[in-house]
């Protein structure tokens, strides 16, 4: 099978993470962006990137780059490509474009000027032509202009990817699952040792954290993806890579546990994880965290992703001088981390964090956090250093 170019999607911030992870499954070439890393594979590298990958959002597959400056040489450009060795004229189509140009101001007109290019090919060649369907597409095409540099690429994921399958219910704010997956990440999480994510919401983090200690592939509960309905579709070769991620899958020795104090959550979160099947692995009690000492022997990893207050209620300044006294008094031994948008509020802590990371949750600025909690005092421990 021969190599080719592909374009993986994330959000800012994750970009270093997700190259390690390109390169940990084998990738070639493997290059970082701007929410973005490019690398090198064959088509079951495509099925595997798009199986296995925790912090991408899609893979596109470039297949054709030109210039053009108005509508005229985009037009010629989208009817240079040979559209027959993608779709067939009995098939549906959608295109999805992105524009940073000033010869282009409007991605519904570029959009719209590339399909014609599509159907007229189609209507001269056959005299039948492919139909638009924005629901459920046989082929995602996706069009980038930046200045006067057009890309054109196959979207091989189809929806995001950060919709994994597992989650049925959610509630008021529940976290992006690549956000999720890439807080823990970044957090050093590698399910060697015990975890505890003590506002858990509707378990996200909780089923990524599950799937990273057991090696387990992030998409495994999908549905479908976009190359599934490609006219190159080997069912046997996705098989055969589904089969070989399985195979890596390793045991898990420690706990994860999950606290909420909203009777409501702690039964979506319960549901989500037995629909993940990873109940075996993670256990959810509805507690109120500030009430909670830790549980377990040992070091802890604690990730969580609090309210913020842009979409709950809480009294901002209270609620997190607790999390800093709930963490100071009843858990020694942890790593503690948490993402925020409300920056102002982490002055309430009343740590200091050992480390800050820029991140975005939607449209929000946020940081992810981190405290280290000692046994014993601080001076203590720097003493036995001494």
């Amino acid at each position: 099978m021969e190599n080719f170019k592909m374009i993986a999607k994330t959000f800012f911030g994750f970009e270093e993470i997700l190259a390690k992870e390109l390169q940990i499954l084998g990738a070639q070439k493997v290059e970082q962006g701007v929410r973005m890393v490019s690398f090198v594979g064959d088509k079951g590298f495509m099925y595997k990137a798009n199986l296995a990958l925790r912090t991408a959002l899609k893979i596109l597959k470039p297949i054709y780059y030109f210039k053009a400056t108005n509508e005229q040489s985009l037009y010629k450009g989208i009817s240079g490509i040979d559209w027959s060795e993608h779709l067939n004229s009995n098939r549906t189509f959608v295109i999805d474009t992105t524009v940073h140009s000033d010869y282009f101001k409007h991605s519904q007109f570029v959009s719209q000027k590339c399909k014609d290019a599509i159907v007229d090919q189609f209507r001269s060649k056959t005299g039948a032509r492919p139909s638009i369907d924005k629901d459920y597409p046989d082929l995602r095409i996706n069009i980038h202009i930046d200045r006067d540099q057009v890309s054109v690429a196959l979207d091989t994921s189809g929806n995001s990817l950060h919709q994994r399958g597992y989650r049925i219910a959610t509630n008021i704010a529940p976290i992006n699952e690549v956000l999720a997956a890439g807080m823990l990440l970044l957090s050093g999480w590698d399910g060697q040792g015990h975890f505890l994510d003590p506002m858990c919401g509707s378990g996200t983090i909780l089923a990524e954290a599950a799937m990273i200690a057991c090696n387990i592939p992030a998409n495994l509960n999908r549905r479908e993806f976009a190359f599934e309905k490609w006219n190159d579709w080997d069912n046997d070769l996705f098989d055969q890579i589904v089969d070989s991620l399985l195979k890596k899958v390793r045991e898990f020795h420690y706990t994860i546990q999950g606290y909420d104090k909203a009777p409501s959550a702690v039964l979506k979160a319960k549901d989500n994880i037995r629909n993940a099947n990873l109940d075996e692995y993670v256990s959810i009690t509805e507690k109120n965290f500030f009430d909670t000492e830790k549980a377990t022997q040992g070091p802890l990893h604690m990730v969580f992703n609090p309210p913020y207050g842009e979409r709950l209620d809480i009294e901002m300044e209270r609620f997190y001088k607790n999390i800093g006294d709930t963490l100071k008094q009843g858990y020694p031994n942890t790593n503690a981390w948490f993402i925020t948008a409300n920056i102002e509020a982490l002055k309430y802590v009343g740590l200091r964090p050992s480390r800050k990371i820029k991140l975005f949750n939607g449209s929000l600025e946020a940081r992810l956090v981190k405290y280290e909690m000692y046994e014993g005092s601080k001076k203590a421990k720097f003493a036995q250093a001494d």
